[in-house]
């Protein structure tokens, strides 16, 4: 059941209060608020949580407090609002970690191409986010230092690999922080501690360095909030900084639309694994409600086969490769091998014993886009669970499991979401159900390239017809 006890928030009554991003912004722009009065709040509640969740990787605390008296009341949509960088990102002067032991990284020369579209709209930034050993995990665990924990359940994951970024907001510390998605890298914590977060479609943002070299672009960037408008208004001023000439813009999505939806509903994923049944549940209910609105939901066919899913994990293991291997040139001069973890090890392993594969999996997987339109031909969106099953302890997706028993369960765990990266085509999480213990379980729309503005519309409408739960509640 449960556990008071086991939450960890730091909502109060301080100058963040229960204010959505949107709001604080409001109120420095108005002057109800002071940018540097809101930074040493947010400041105050990461060393209360902090502890306990684990979630930062690197404070800059008093560079924000510098960054915010000089501010006042300056440009940019967020302007003055507290914020945190993941730490696969380059911002100058601060080493970007990746989540290993093994980086050693140094600081950065430069901000990178996305932090400077990202910090273009005004944030001020406290700090870097953790994540997991180059994000390829769906937890936030380590070999041999503290998981970042669940404010919502301390027992529990937060997901990953924005991990760090979706503890943070959910407790309250800051109210939106970046993160980044390559398999599901921001929807998964979202879904895991009860946040919004968008992966939109390839190149509706600047693309960062790292997504710009890969022969498949997985990665895109975005924000993880507590409210649909957050996300909204981040998306339509990053516009403002850069707009890919190939999309219909987002544009400003402030509520739900009058037009009513063909959505497809999807509740098995391709793993031939069962979907849980309280997971079930909650997309099953999410269905009746959208249904109630007035939206027209049918069942829909499950769009890519198994091959999809080996075609993905080698891609990963491809990845691992490269980082094992020529780390001292793609992460850092000081890059040391020996400390990866284990399973960017299992990764690397099983990418040597399947290398020869390595063609037909970049020619199947740059054709995913096409296989995945295709589904959308009878639908505006699909509805489906962002994870097969219910956030699991932690310990379960532990780097010190054993290579073969991880691997298993993370394809059969986050089988949802890596479609979306290889199609290039925008998802959102929003949180939609509970379980037993209190935990949020999430449900995934997604669209086809380009429509993210169909997404925010109708999440306005989710949040609308039933609020998110707020983890102060006593409930």
């Amino acid at each position: 059941m449960n556990d008071p006890n086991k939450k960890r928030h730091a909502f109060g009554d301080d100058a963040l209060g229960d204010l959505d991003a949107t709001a604080v912004a409001e109120g420095i722009r108005s002057g109800a608020l002071g940018a540097a009065e809101v930074t040493d709040a947010a400041i105050a509640r990461i060393e209360q949580v902090d502890p306990r969740l684990h979630a930062v990787a690197l404070a800059t605390f008093e560079r924000a407090r510098a960054e915010a008296k000089r501010l006042g009341r300056g440009a940019g949509a967020f302007a003055g609002v507290p914020t945190l960088i993941k730490d696969n990102l380059d911002l100058k002067g601060l080493p970007t970690g990746q989540g290993a032991a093994a980086a050693h990284a140094r600081p950065a020369a430069r901000d990178s191409a996305f932090a400077r579209q990202y910090l273009a709209q005004g944030f001020t930034v406290l700090g870097k986010s953790r994540l997991p050993d180059f994000g390829f995990s769906a937890s936030t665990e380590f070999m041999d230092a503290p998981p970042a924990r669940n404010p919502w359940h301390t027992d529990y994951s937060c997901g990953a690999s924005s991990g760090g970024a979706a503890a943070l907001v959910a407790a309250g510390a800051v109210p939106i922080a970046h993160g980044n998605d390559g398999g599901g890298s921001i929807r998964i914590p979202a879904a895991c501690c009860g946040l919004v977060g968008l992966k939109p479609t390839r190149g509706r943002l600047v693309k960062s360095e790292a997504s710009r070299a890969l022969p498949v672009d997985l990665i895109c960037e975005g924000v993880l909030t507590r409210s649909v408008r957050d996300t909204a208004r981040f998306f339509a001023h990053a516009e403002r900084y850069y707009r890919d000439p190939r999309l219909a813009p987002i544009g400003e999505v402030s509520g739900p639309a009058r037009r009513r939806l063909r959505v497809g509903l999807l509740v098995d994923s391709i793993t031939g694994s069962a979907t849980d049944p309280a997971t079930r549940a909650t997309v099953e209910d999410t269905a009746r409600l959208l249904e109630d609105l007035g939206h027209h939901v049918q069942e829909a066919p499950i769009p890519l086969g198994r091959r999809f899913i080996d075609d993905f994990v080698l891609y990963y293991g491809f990845m691992a490769f490269m980082v094992h291997r020529f780390g001292r040139r793609i992460v850092s001069p000081d890059f040391n091998a020996a400390e990866l973890d284990d399973l960017t090890l299992g990764l690397s392993a099983y990418y040597r014993c399947h290398m020869l594969k390595t063609p037909s999996m970049l020619f199947h997987l740059k054709r995913t886009w096409q296989r995945y339109a295709s589904a959308f031909k009878q639908y505006d969106v699909v509805l489906s669970p962002v994870l097969a099953h219910t956030t699991p302890e932690l310990g379960y997706l532990s780097p010190t499991v054993p290579f073969d028993t991880l691997i298993d369960r993370l394809i059969k765990y986050a089988s949802f979401t890596p479609a979306n990266n290889a199609s290039g085509s925008p998802a959102i999480s929003l949180p939609m159900g509970q379980t037993e213990n209190g935990l949020p379980i999430g449900v995934q729309l997604a669209a086809v390239q380009g429509g993210e503005r169909t997404l925010l519309e109708l999440a306005f409408e989710l949040e609308l017809a039933r609020p998110w739960r707020r983890i102060q509640d006593r409930k």
